[in-house]
């Protein structure tokens, strides 16, 4: 490997200017923050913008299972001079707009991955690219070499407009009004370190869908996305969008809501620049759990968000780059590199019809298909990654994408040339079926490397993958279809509530020892972008789940109706049947009896959460506490019925006394005689542990921020979606309230 700083007299002059400038200054800044000269807030900040994370070491542990030692990540004490070694490795996240790449972008990846990283590029959720266990003194030579190839990583993370994502079928697409692409790339480049983007409290998220009924961009979940849609005015077809904000995942989830029903294509970027200042000037900046632009838009309604965007609108300066890109939409046009043939009764490789099945999709072009290739948790190493370039030169041009469920496409594949592209994709361990599958499982990065994972996520979605496809059951074709999403905790990084089934990580205490959970989630819809979000019905062992996603298949099988989905299935039999098919897998026996649910996946170590005391797991003592958020649980259950029935405002008055009893369990730890009242209960809750923040953890505040502001706030007419986020609330602070007492017995020294 070249000394730091090599590649930056290598790539004199192949580096756009503006670019190499501010990679410059981040090379300045890591500088200065070695010798103790720029603050470690301001510069976390910086590097972040430029998609430079810290990552989690699990007690210690490598990836190639040695100790760390001194590997050189911002996270120490930097003041004593500028030999002193930083911590330890972290990630890097690269944007890829719209997911387009090309093949000297994929050899630039693969040989990044193996000199920087640990072999391994992982596509994300969004259509970027990750390297983990990257030292940070590689990062500045990391991002010019991208930089030559026009990647860049600038806003990647960071409170800033995040990677603008797009239908991987765009322009190919047989339902499609017409192809996106152009516009996501355009409003990238414009929105890329725009003055206007500079000032968020988090992060903003958009997304394009060149039609509304499929999964296409899950415009519903994003901060702002936009539909493609076609209207004629005096005779001439005019292109535009279908704009919706406001929306977004996270632990309490919102749609997004509809902002305009056609905003004209010329109207796009000043809209979304617009749209940004509003959010700048009036979006929260101190409470980072309350500074989405979902929470904007809710408190002010959206007519009322309108109203500001427009007034922004009216005096925003003109900017010729508003509709400069218009003049060249063909400029994003793809040609194949083959003339359209089809099979022709060619001989067909063994697994290939399968293979075709699942991973292949006709084009509207007649002649030509898209071929996923699918990655198992979303990885690739370096060796596949410069191979898949290979075929990419001899089958298609430069129309590679990767795609939200973290696979990557090959478009303008003649049909002709399927048999003997499979045959390069088995040789490169690249040509498993069951892309878009039930086997096709996304996944956060979970404990593996993220420092908010409670539960193995990828370990899980790996096991779930070879289970399910080795049982027959998970063949139907109605089971085939189904989408299962993985989060590591309730972030919702997997996309776990717009899963057909989603997990999210979290944890129990039984006898003393922490025990891995998932909370499963059911009900969400990934089809109509996002159309709607399902509801965690109760938290299982980690080993369990595999147990859990056979018996909702085959319960579905044996008791759906003519044509019913999943979705359907989950709505008719009622929530209340569903945590009843699901109640044996809940009980967790002592550690003597079944030590393996005490182990995560890939894991053999006992589950922690933590530095906490292990307890004895014989003559176990079940503390009040435990018996009184049990019975919070039973009324979140109980609102999630009420929704379910349409009586939004029960759901709400139930979530929010699952709230408050949750409080009253936490305060009768210390003050026994606790009446009733609910604002006995929060004033208490607050003097108690709410204000001195007594044994929070980094997410106390924020969660039971729900419970304080469900009790200043009270809603007299509560829509379904409040009742909905409420419920969602009211499940966070009883997980929240969990934690906290466990906190407190350790500290103590008591049973819990």
């Amino acid at each position: 490997m070249n000394p730091p700083g090599t590649w930056k007299e290598k790539l004199a002059g192949s580096i756009p200017d503006e670019l190499g400038r501010e990679i410059d200054i981040f090379e300045t800044q890591m500088h200065l923050r070695q010798q103790g000269k720029l603050d470690e807030k301001i510069f976390a900040e910086s590097r972040l913008r430029r998609g430079v994370y810290g990552q989690r070491y699990d007690n210690g542990q490598r990836f190639d299972g040695s100790q760390t030692q001194q590997l050189r990540f911002p996270t120490g004490d930097l003041t004593k001079g500028p030999d002193t070694l930083w911590d330890a490795p972290g990630m890097v996240r690269i944007k890829i707009p719209f997911g387009g790449l090309n093949t000297a972008q994929m050899e630039t990846l693969a040989d990044l991955a193996e000199e920087y990283s640990d072999d391994i590029l992982h596509v994300t959720t969004r259509q970027d690219f990750q390297l983990h266990f990257v030292h940070i003194e590689d990062t500045p030579d990391l991002m010019r070499r991208l930089a030559a190839v026009g990647i860049t990583t600038r806003e990647a993370c960071g409170n800033s407009v995040r990677n603008v994502t797009a239908c991987p079928l765009s322009g190919v697409c047989r339902t499609e009004a017409f192809d996106t692409t152009p516009y996501a790339h355009g409003l990238a480049m414009f929105l890329l370190g725009h003055p206007d983007t500079q000032d968020f409290g988090r992060k903003f998220k958009i997304a394009f869908s060149g039609c509304k009924q499929e999964a296409c961009g899950l415009v519903s979940m994003h901060d702002m996305g936009g539909i493609a849609a076609v209207r004629v005015v005096d005779g001439v077809e005019q292109r535009g969008f279908k704009l919706y904000v406001g929306g977004g995942l996270g632990p309490v989830p919102y749609q997004a809501q509809l902002f305009a029903e056609f905003v004209p294509a010329a109207e796009l970027l000043p809209t979304a620049q617009a749209i940004s200042r509003v959010f700048a000037r009036l979006g929260e900046k101190k409470n980072r759990n309350r500074a989405r632009i979902k929470f904007l838009v809710a408190s002010l309604g959206i007519e009322e968000f309108r109203r500001l965007v427009a007034e922004e609108r009216a005096i925003l300066p003109y900017d010729p780059r508003w509709t400069a890109y218009l003049g060249d939409l063909s400029g994003h046009d793809e040609t194949p590199l083959k003339p359209a043939q089809s099979l022709n009764g060619a001989a067909l490789p063994e697994g290939f019809a399968e293979w075709r099945r699942t991973n292949v999709y006709a084009q509207r072009q007649a002649g030509y298909a898209v071929v996923t290739v699918a990655l198992p948790l979303g990885d690739i190493t370096p060796s596949q990654m410069r191979g898949l370039a290979d075929l990419t030169r001899r089958f298609i041009k430069d129309t590679v994408r990767t795609t939200v469920d973290q696979n990557v496409a090959l478009r303008w594949v003649s049909e002709a040339d399927l048999p003997d592209l499979y045959r390069g994709l088995a040789e490169l361990g690249l040509a498993a079926a069951g892309a878009g599958t039930v086997i096709d499982i996304t996944s956060c990065p979970g404990t593996d490397t993220c420092k908010l994972g409670i539960a193995s996520s990828r370990g899980l979605a790996g096991e779930l993958r070879q289970r399910l496809a080795e049982n027959q059951l998970f063949r139907d074709e109605a089971i085939e279809k189904l989408h299962i999403k993985i989060s590591g905790c309730f972030n919702s990084c997997g996309q776990h509530h717009v899963a057909d089934i989603g997990f999210y990580g979290n944890s129990r205490k039984v006898g003393g020892l922490h025990v891995p959970h998932f909370q499963v989630v059911l009900g969400g819809q990934w089809t109509e972008n996002a159309g709607s979000f399902g509801l965690a019905v109760g938290a299982v062992p980690s080993k369990r789940i595999p147990q859990v996603v056979t018996r909702l298949a085959d319960s579905y099988l044996q008791d759906r109706q003519q044509g019913e989905t999943f979705q359907g299935f989950i709505q008719r039999i009622g929530k209340k049947a569903v945590k009843e098919l699901l109640e044996d897998f809940t009980q967790v026996p002592a550690f003597t009896e079944d030590p393996s649910l005490y182990r995560d996946w890939g894991d053999t170590r006992v589950f922690t959460m933590g530095d906490l005391g292990i307890g004895e797991c014989a003559g176990e003592v079940v503390p009040m506490v435990h018996f009184e958020l049990a019975g919070c649980e039973r009324e979140a259950f109980e609102a999630q019925l009420h929704h379910e029935a349409g009586d939004y405002r029960l759901a709400y008055l139930s979530a929010v006394s699952a709230m408050a009893h949750a409080a009253k369990a936490l305060v009768k730890s210390q003050f026994q005689d606790v009446p009733e009242d609910q604002g006995v209960i929060v004033s208490e809750f607050r003097q108690r542990f709410f204000d001195p923040e007594l044994h929070f953890d980094r997410f106390s505040k924020s969660i039971f921020a729900h419970l304080i502001r469900a009790h200043e706030q009270p809603l007299a007419a509560p829509t379904r979606d409040q009742a909905h986020q409420h419920i969602e609330e009211a499940q966070l602070v009883i997980e929240a309230a969990y934690s906290l007492y466990d906190r407190i017995s350790a500290a103590v020294g008591v049973p819990s």
